[in-house]
């Protein structure tokens, strides 16, 4: 279980100090798909990037299980992250020199997981193994990182717009195998998204406004990639 408490957050200086979040509480239970709803500037990116320990609050706490992550050190908790964190962004961040095998093998070294090529089987890309991210198409890049995430075998993953590059159709593909690949290995997931389609997919809709949660709701069914909107 993740529980945030009285999180706040503002960038600048005192005459120039902007206030990004202010004071948002909210419990994540293990195993949850959430989305984070909210239109550009309205803090979502940035209250992800605390909740997974990308970034430290001003005041407030960030608990996992009961153990506050902001009280970490600063190694203890990259550390953390290595251990229990996986990320999938709307840029790929492949590196470029390497192929889809290489690449994914960086994140399950993390985890010592041995057994990575079963998530690059999963994700429809074993017949690419030796293609490097300039022979992919965009959908295909964005499959690598989700492989390169999940050989982690993070117990949260987190989303920041992560089909924002990717048009209609590459973009349900990816939703789809991400979503079925956390059905299966029972994962949180936390997705940032100012697509209120996508919201259908999820069990929990954390909606955003101005740095303050303006409503937290449960869909009683989830839609598939394939019956939402675009």
């Amino acid at each position: 279980m993740i529980e945030v408490k009285g999180v706040t957050k503002s960038y600048g200086n005192k005459k120039s100090e902007f206030q990004v979040l202010k004071g948002i509480s909210l419990t994540i239970e293990d195993g949850d798909f959430a989305v984070i709803l909210g239109a550009s500037g309205s803090g979502k990116s940035t209250f992800l990037n605390i909740i997974s320990g990308l970034e430290r609050p001003d005041s407030g706490r960030v608990m996992y299980d009961e153990m506050d992550i902001m009280a970490l050190s600063d190694k203890e908790l990259t550390e953390f992250r290595k251990e229990n964190t996986g990320f999938i962004f709307q840029q790929y961040y492949l590196l470029p020199h390497m192929n889809v095998e290489k690449n994914v093998k960086l994140g399950a070294d993390l985890a010592d997981n041995k057994d990575y090529r079963a998530v690059i089987e999963a994700v429809g890309l074993g017949e690419k193994l030796h293609k490097y991210p300039g022979e992919l198409s965009g959908g295909e890049q964005q499959r690598v990182s989700v492989a390169r995430a999940l050989a982690k075998r993070p117990k949260v993953l987190f989303l920041d717009e992560p089909t924002g590059a990717l048009d209609e159709q590459t973009g349900r593909q990816v939703l789809d195998y991400i979503c079925r690949l956390q059905k299966e290995y029972g994962f949180t997931m936390l997705m940032v998204t100012h697509n209120i389609n996508i919201a259908e997919m999820a069990n929990t809709v954390i909606k955003m406004n101005s740095g303050k949660l303006s409503g937290i709701s449960t869909n009683e069914t989830q839609k598939t990639a394939y019956e939402i909107g675009w």
